[in-house]
């Protein structure tokens, strides 16, 4: 089983970077048996344009790899920042170029972050409407992890003892939930009925 973890950050060095190398720790420790981490620092990602549909010929050597490690995966954690209210713009760039090829019937788990009390308008505003055409599952189990600064570093002096503790805890509660919605959403796949071009787009 492959999980990758999409770290949705624009920023260098960022929390939200920091979260998912925690969580990529946590899924080879037994969860699964491969991981991929992207991240999103300095924007690797161009934004969406119509060459993407048409066959512009920039596209491909950039997407294409990453587009064979989406699909030989099979489940996702996303890692979203709240940046005013919102996902970072290039989270959601992300889930213009990749579709239900890649993404399509498999789940996912939302990880939120903030410096304070927030995160939870980037949980609605992704399960509001970054799924519709790629077919994304996320799962109903989500974490937000507020006063992030404060947890999930490697030097323990960083931490709050308590709270680092509980989410290093709950984290692996939910990835091991995450990997049994991923055993039984490859039965889904595996039976055929999601193999359609007719119906590309949700509704």
């Amino acid at each position: 089983m492959k999980i990758t973890i999409i770290s949705g950050s624009h920023r260098k060095n960022s929390q939200s970077l920091k979260v998912a190398k925690q969580v990529q720790k946590i899924l080879e420790q037994g969860i699964c048996d491969e991981t991929w981490l992207f991240s999103l620092e300095n924007n690797p990602l161009p934004l969406w344009d119509q060459g993407v549909w048409d066959g512009d010929e920039k596209w491909p050597p950039l997407l294409t790899p990453i587009r064979e490690q989406l699909a030989s995966s099979d489940g996702f954690v996303v890692i979203a920042p709240e940046w005013h209210g919102q996902v970072p713009a290039g989270l959601k760039n992300f889930f213009l170029l990749f579709g239900k090829n890649e993404l399509g019937h498999k789940p996912a788990q939302i990880i939120t972050i903030s410096s304070a009390d927030g995160g939870t308008y980037p949980v609605a505003e992704l399960r509001m409407s970054s799924y519709k055409n790629n077919r994304i599952c996320y799962i109903p189990d989500h974490m937000i992890i507020r006063n992030v600064e404060k947890v999930l570093n490697d030097d323990a002096s960083l931490n709050n003892t308590d709270a680092d503790a509980y989410f290093r805890e709950r984290l692996e509660w939910s990835l091991n939930i995450l990997k049994q919605y991923a055993i039984g959403l490859k039965l889904v796949r595996d039976s055929g009925v999601t193999a359609t071009e007719k119906f590309n787009n949700g509704m």
